[in-house]
């Protein structure tokens, strides 16, 4: 649907026009039009394409959302994709991340932004470059540049919630309860924490191409504004790698604990079984009946021998304990 479509000039805005008279002001010297759409119908797409001379092939990208994010030049225009990411409450400790995207055409007397599978919108973006006629007199690369910022400041909240999942994780990993939950649970974060990567890595890639060197013509003047979102997004990037190796380090660590519990488990086991073996071995031997055993005969035979068991099994007792196997 049409979220929002109107003109500014120098800075201010000018109106909120209807689809229809963009092309009046699109022929206005210093004036552009931002228009909003949110998950388009074809149609819509199509009458945008047709009023603002856009790329086929940049539509149709834009029509078949899914796109890995990217920076493509069309002569005098700009087509721009980025994954938005959202943290959404589901009742699950960090939540989970709601991927999105962004496609943004950018021309040097307009901008088209396209939403899709989005929940926020940009309408505190717009807001805000109202506020500041400076700010926006800049043109339409300056309202990519909003739009980008706004998109990477996203990212923010859902690279802190998956730090603070992979806490409770170390937490509940250390109060004797690792196992077979703490692997799940970290596995599960290391395929959010790879969503995350897959919306920056690539975006901070095509960043680079707005700032340095030769830029697009509709970017002119705005290249500092454009290497703080790069700055921004180089600082998530190590951050989720810091992730990452994190998460493999609490997964060896998880195993470890593992390891080291079925270990002492294993010498409980070894221990028991010690104190019960040397009773049955006495009791076994005699009770093997052979004819010549003057122990069978002692008036104190079977007193000495269950005197022996339990001496034997304390000081084994004793011993175990020692070596803190018990």
């Amino acid at each position: 649907m049409l979220v929002n479509c109107a003109a500014y000039q120098d800075g201010r805005k000018l109106a909120d026009i209807k689809p229809d008279e963009i092309g009046d002001y699109l022929r206005r010297p210093g004036a552009f039009v931002w228009v909003a759409l949110a998950d388009p119908g074809p149609g819509e797409l199509a009458a945008m394409e047709h009023q603002f001379s856009l790329h086929e092939l940049a539509v149709e990208d834009a029509r078949h959302s899914f796109q890995r994010p990217k920076v493509e030049e069309y002569d005098d225009q700009l087509f721009v994709v980025m994954q938005s990411i959202e943290v959404i409450e589901d009742g699950t400790p960090s939540g989970s991340l709601h991927v999105g995207e962004v496609d943004v055409f950018v021309g040097p007397n307009f901008v088209l932004s396209v939403r899709n599978r989005t929940r926020k919108g940009f309408s505190e973006v717009r807001a805000r470059l109202e506020k500041e006629p400076a700010l926006l007199q800049h043109g339409a690369g300056f309202v990519l540049y909003a739009l980008m910022d706004a998109v990477v400041d996203r990212y923010f909240p859902a690279l802190e919630s998956l730090e603070l999942e992979l806490e409770r994780i170390e937490r509940h990993m250390f109060e004797d309860q690792a196992g077979r939950s703490s692997v799940m649970d970290l596995y599960a974060l290391k395929g959010k924490a790879m969503e995350l990567k897959h919306a920056i890595a690539p975006l901070l890639e095509a960043t680079g191409k707005l700032y340095g060197g030769r830029v697009p013509p509709s970017c002119a003047g705005t290249q500092e504004y454009f290497r703080d979102v790069f700055d921004h997004l180089t600082r998530l990037n190590q951050s989720i790698d810091s992730l990452r190796d994190m998460v493999n380090t609490a997964t060896s660590v998880n195993l470890a604990l593992v390891t080291i519990s079925e270990n002492e488990v294993t010498k409980r086991l070894a221990a028991y079984a010690a104190l019960i073996g040397v009773p049955t071995m006495i009791a076994g031997i005699y009770g093997m009946n052979f004819e010549h055993m003057p122990e069978l005969h002692s008036i104190y035979g079977y007193p000495i021998t269950l005197a022996a068991m339990v001496v034997i099994d304390a000081w084994l007792f004793w011993k175990f304990r020692r070596a803190r196997w018990l």
